[in-house]
């Protein structure tokens, strides 16, 4: 076991970072798709581009690695030579929802057709719109009379946000079954890396992509080595909760002993835990203001014969955070400094959304000033980063981030 994956905690010393730059998947997006894709408006690749490079460039000024799933992706099919290559492609066109067969031997042709494995893979994000597969003179009758600007494999702009399609827990990892049809294909490349490259094959599985419950990286926050807490959201159900938890505890290589549930509301604005909760020091979480009235929270634990159990919960957010972290206070530290106009604004574009670096240090979007200003008030560091175009698609720098390796608290 190479221990490839190291995550315990929201807030140890973030060591290395999955992430995606994003890239012509934008620039198929359309007035018309948005709302099948999952988007809420359509970024200005360029702009968005520098704005994610700042991102990366702040991370790694903090001693941070970081990689790209493109490159992880494309390193696990080469690893597994021509047939792993077919394997994949056939399987990606496939989920694509493509089902004439000669369309398929289209889309297989062309995808196969580039050399470099990684422009290979970044073609499967951008999508294939059926004016590409004229130009290579591979249609003609039906085809020709089609709507040239039809996308043919539509494109997957949400792969911006890694922290869905997986999440790392201890020493292992989750792979998702998402919510949407249009994401379901984010998790296939991380399902790549785990079978075939040679340095995280050998990863344990906590939860597979072929289950069918759904479940979403959002909503999972590896909170200490003993917690981790999951949102029951729109995304994430409460079967595929439940069985993530059985193969935890199971599994003696760690020392978690509790699932904490935290049924939240099934709206926009709770797309995933992490939309309204955040950690952002040892004792100190970002929250946006409503989630402090959630009535409902679920431990669960190991129980006899490989079962769980399960206890409903009624306290407040601040007083199990403090039971189960073994803290005599948290602090909740509002998005909006509690005002609401501010909070409203600020929790559009992802004010609480945050990744931590290490205790008392986190990457905020620039646009949410009255947030920053309140963590600084609390203590925090706030390193802030442009936003204008990356915060079109709804999710901060918690989103944009999966850690597969932060140091130990």
């Amino acid at each position: 076991m190479k221990n490839s994956i190291n995550n315990f905690s929201e807030i140890g010393t973030l060591k290395k970072v999955l992430m995606h730059r994003p890239g012509d998947e934008f620039l198929n997006l359309t007035p018309n798709t948005l709302e099948r894709l999952l988007f809420d408006d359509i970024p200005y690749l360029k702009i968005a581009q520098q704005e994610h490079d700042a991102y990366t460039n702040a991370l790694r000024a903090e001693g941070v690695e970081v990689v790209y799933i493109v490159d992880l992706a494309a390193e696990a099919i080469e690893s597994g030579g021509r047939t792993v290559r077919r394997k994949f492609l056939e399987q990606f066109i496939a989920e694509a929802g493509v089902t004439s067969p000669k369309v398929v031997k289209h889309c297989f042709e062309y995808l196969n057709s580039f050399k470099d494995t990684r422009d290979m893979v970044r073609k499967c994000i951008a999508g294939i719109d059926i004016s590409e597969l004229k130009k290579l003179g591979s249609i003609s009758g039906f085809y020709a009379t089609r709507d040239t600007g039809r996308m043919i494999i539509d494109p997957i702009p949400n792969i911006l946000f890694q922290r869905d399609p997986m999440a790392t827990v201890g020493h292992g990892a989750t792979l998702h079954r998402m919510w949407s049809v249009t994401r379901t294909r984010e998790s296939i490349f991380m399902e790549y890396v785990y079978k075939y490259h040679p340095f995280y094959n050998d990863t344990k599985l906590y939860y597979d992509r072929s289950e069918p419950y759904c479940i979403e990286g959002g909503d999972i926050e590896v909170l200490s080595s003993e917690v981790v807490a999951i949102g029951i959201s729109q995304r994430t159900e409460p079967d595929a909760i439940a069985n993530f938890a059985r193969r935890l505890f199971k599994d003696k290589s760690n020392n978690f002993k509790y699932v904490l549930a935290i049924d939240i509301p099934d709206e926009r604005s709770f797309m995933h835990l992490d939309t309204v909760m955040t950690q952002v020091d040892v004792d100190k979480f970002a929250v946006q203001d409503a989630i402090m009235d959630i009535s409902t929270v679920y431990e669960i634990s190991a129980g006899r014969g490989g079962e769980i159990e399960i206890v409903e919960i009624h306290q407040s957010l601040q007083k199990i955070l403090e039971k189960y972290l073994h803290l005599n206070r948290v602090e909740l530290i509002k998005c909006g400094n509690g005002r609401r106009i501010d909070a409203e604004r600020e929790q559009w574009s992802d004010g609480v959304n945050l990744l931590c670096i290490r205790p008392g240090v986190v990457v905020a979007y620039d646009r949410n000033f009255v947030t920053n200003e309140a963590l600084r008030k609390h203590g925090v560091k706030v390193i802030e980063v442009p936003s204008s175009e990356l915060s079109r698609g709804r999710g901060g720098s918690h989103c944009m981030s999966m850690a597969l390796v932060r140091e130990d608290l």
